[in-house]
């Protein structure tokens, strides 16, 4: 099995429970809510996005996940489990498939890896409240001013020009990062390339002045592990 990137070593034991590999096409779902959950699955090649639907019809997007990422880790030990977010292929690849009962057995016998996993789990719920922080105290702005930090801090490169942000990515998904309209998205990031702050060819997105993105949401400086959308 490939390394896995964000879980610490500690917990690398759990995949030793690995039931087989699955290949994944691009636009199909790995799982959609509301089916019942008896997989959780550990991405080792290709990009999957994690969803949800809102009340009102829009997808909001909670996270972009890439090799090395666990998915499916809300359903844990609850009874009759069913997946509470949907899981598209962003991108083809494949994944490990974990059966959910011989994992939970796992976690019951071993305390000290138990411990280990509730630290992971809550480092995971952090990452998804402070996207929530920003969306409710700053609005459609600073959900999408809020978004591109995250897309920086997880897939950025620095250039000579600033920062080229390599996830490929249309308008239609930054809006449904921040669960508004694809014309919102458009016309705030014309308004952001107007001002300089970022630039786009052929659908790429550089950011040239990342400290006005974190000035106009009061950005706390959160540590890079937390202020990811992976």
């Amino acid at each position: 099995m490939q390394s896995i990137k964000e879980i610490p070593v500690k917990l690398t034991q759990l995949f030793d429970t690995v039931h087989h590999m699955k290949k994944i096409e691009k636009g199909t779902f790995l799982f959609q809510e509301g089916s019942s959950a008896n997989e959780l699955y550990i991405v080792q090649s290709g990009i999957i996005q994690i969803s949800k639907i809102i009340p009102d019809g829009r997808e909001l997007t909670l996270r972009m996940c890439s090799k090395g990422d666990f998915i499916g880790e809300l359903d844990l030990f609850s009874p009759a489990p069913r997946y509470l977010l949907s899981a598209r292929v962003a991108e083809s690849g494949d994944v490990a498939v974990i059966m959910k009962d011989v994992l939970e057995e796992k976690l019951a016998k071993n305390h000290d890896l138990s411990l280990e996993f509730m630290k992971w789990m809550s480092q995971q719920y952090r990452k998804t409240q402070t996207r929530f922080r920003d969306l409710v105290l700053h609005g459609k702005k600073g959900a999408l001013y809020s978004t591109l930090i995250r897309i920086t801090n997880s897939y950025g490169i620095n250039t000579n020009q600033g920062i080229l942000i390599e996830l490929p990515l249309t308008n239609q998904e930054l809006a449904n990062f921040c669960g508004t309209s694809r014309e919102v998205v458009n016309r705030l990031l014309s308004d952001l390339r107007k001002s300089g702050i970022i630039s786009i060819d052929k659908g790429s997105i550089t950011i040239h002045d990342l400290d006005y993105l974190k000035n106009e949401i009061d950005c706390e400086d959160c540590s890079p592990e937390i202020c990811k959308i992976d």
